[in-house]
């Protein structure tokens, strides 16, 4: 099984959209987004799957990932992903996508993106994502992370 775990693009400030859960992306986000999806279709993803967080950001970052990864098949939104989410309930809902050796993209928030991770790898804690940053997590092993902000790719080296 492979699972990517993706942050939402930089969004719009709570008080332009009224609330945080309806914070849309900016541009600077959605620029981003397409910077990410490059890298990852670099990495030759080659996905089962899109699960997101019903926000705003979150269903956008999911759709231009799609898009540039040439990803046809439909996008599910799901609550068990949203900010405030308990990981063994998002991380059930990912393994139940992924089961059989399928390829799954996450798209979530932060703090719960990375408390998911720490769930999924049986670990303490996992690196906090940044805004448009993706990791991959290869057979419950981190294997890379993407980064939109630098434009690059970096192996991930796990003891």
């Amino acid at each position: 099984m492979k699972i990517y775990l993706v942050r939402h693009g930089d969004a719009v400030p709570e008080e332009a959209a009224g609330s945080d859960r309806d914070r849309w992306l900016s541009r600077r986000g959605r620029d981003a987004v397409r910077v990410l999806a490059r890298l990852l279709r670099e990495q030759g993803l080659a996905l089962d799957s899109i699960v997101c967080s019903p926000l705003p950001r979150a269903v956008q970052t999911a759709e231009l990932l799609a898009d540039g990864l040439s990803y046809l098949g439909a996008i599910e939104s799901l609550r068990c992903l949203e900010p405030a989410a308990a990981p063994p309930l998002a991380g059930q809902a990912v393994i139940t996508r992924g089961a059989g050796g399928s390829s799954v993209l996450v798209v979530g928030h932060e703090p719960s993106l990375s408390s998911l991770g720490a769930h999924l790898l049986g670990r303490p804690s996992f690196p906090p994502f940044r805004t448009a940053q993706a990791c991959a997590i290869e057979d419950r092993r981190p294997t890379f992370t993407a980064r939109a902000d630098i434009a690059q790719v970096q192996a991930y080296f796990v003891d």
